[in-house]
């Protein structure tokens, strides 16, 4: 797994726009839901698609918001892998009971 270019990486962020980048490393989103227990369902979920792909983003809940935060350390920064997953967990929270 190769670590992304800055120049791939803003490609990538443009087709993510509710995804924020935190620094060279790290790229974040926050799902908002109606209530508690369906953002509990939405992180276990995404925590078991990322288990899956072996690959564990940081999930934490905040009452009614899930906040996934996704960088690769083996690659020491964001790898395709951080993009792909990134893209199915906003297509999770498509489907998802908001």
């Amino acid at each position: 797994m190769e670590r992304l270019s800055e120049e791939e990486i803003y490609k990538e962020l443009k087709n993510l726009p509710e995804w924020k980048r935190l620094d060279e490393k790290w790229i974040e989103r926050k799902y908002r839901f109606q209530n508690y227990l369906h953002g509990v369902r939405f992180a276990g979920e995404a925590a078991e698609y990322a288990e899956n792909k072996k690959h564990h983003p940081l999930i934490s809940i905040d009452y009614k918001m899930v906040k996934l935060k996704m960088s690769s350390w083996q690659a020491k920064g964001l790898t395709d892998l951080d993009f792909e997953m990134a893209k199915h967990f906003d297509q999770m929270y498509e489907k998802a009971d908001k």
